[in-house]
């Protein structure tokens, strides 16, 4: 879809290491610690890759990776960067109705630039260095296979987004935004109300979404039903000039 871009990945350790571009938020690893014990060997390879593209290195980790990864990356010199929580619920359907004025449906193949456009707007408010991303990243998102995308309206005015990801039963609740002059009149809620729907008609039993720690969003999943499973650390290396270098035996 981007056939000029430099974006790439390789697979280290059972981690994925992404590069988009330098100020990409996914320019990080992904499993990092969770499918191989985490060895500085792992780390220092990934840290090449990074150093490679002229980018920052962070590592989004979760707990689960075990207290032995953490001390690893204390030692080789990250710090934590951002917290965010995972949380989760059983798939069942809804029971409450949709507001009056407010319809949610899934999105046509040609609405992809509409519903990129409202995801960008509703996330760029408040993160506006990341307009120009958040707009390339919604129409590959749109085309991706088992990610339908919602759009919400109120009165038929597009005013919302959603995304789900689904694989092997598990629905990711995704790409959730609301434009700013139509916060606070449901539509988020009956995102979700929708996209739990569609979940279970589709044959998922385990839903899941992230939210940063203490917001609105984590509020409204709470209200929802969902709980924290874990609390996830994104940890950035701090002085890459001083990479410890580790080359196999």
């Amino acid at each position: 879809m981007f056939a000029d871009s430099s974006s790439e990945w390789i697979e280290c350790g059972g981690a994925y290491a992404v590069f988009d571009r330098v100020d990409s938020p996914v320019t990080q690893t992904f499993g990092l610690g969770m499918f191989e014990p985490l060895t500085e060997l792992i780390l220092a390879t990934i840290e090449r890759f990074f150093e490679q593209h002229g980018a920052p290195v962070f590592h989004e980790v979760s707990p689960l990776a075990g207290a032995d990864a953490l001390q690893l990356l204390c030692r080789r010199g990250y710090v934590p960067h951002e917290i965010s929580n995972v949380l989760y619920r059983t798939v069942e359907a809804p029971s409450d109705a949709v507001p009056d004025g407010i319809r949610v449906r899934v999105i046509e193949p040609e609405e992809a630039r509409l519903w990129s456009e409202i995801n960008a707007r509703g996330w760029s408010h408040d993160h506006p260095e990341y307009r120009e991303f958040l707009l390339n990243f919604g129409v590959m998102l749109t085309a991706r296979k088992n990610s339908p995308c919602f759009l919400a309206e109120l009165d038929g005015v597009p005013g919302a987004s959603g995304a789900l990801s689904i694989h092997e039963g598990v629905a990711l609740f995704a790409g959730a935004a609301t434009v700013p002059e139509l916060r606070r009149r449901g539509l988020q809620g009956a995102l979700l109300r929708a996209r739990m729907r569609y979940a279970q008609e589709h044959g998922c039993d385990l839903a899941m979404m992230v939210a940063l720690p203490g917001s609105e969003s984590q509020r409204n999943a709470e209200r929802k039903g969902f709980r924290i499973a874990y609390t996830r650390t994104k940890w950035k290396l701090e002085n890459q000039s001083s990479l410890q270098n580790v080359t196999s035996p």
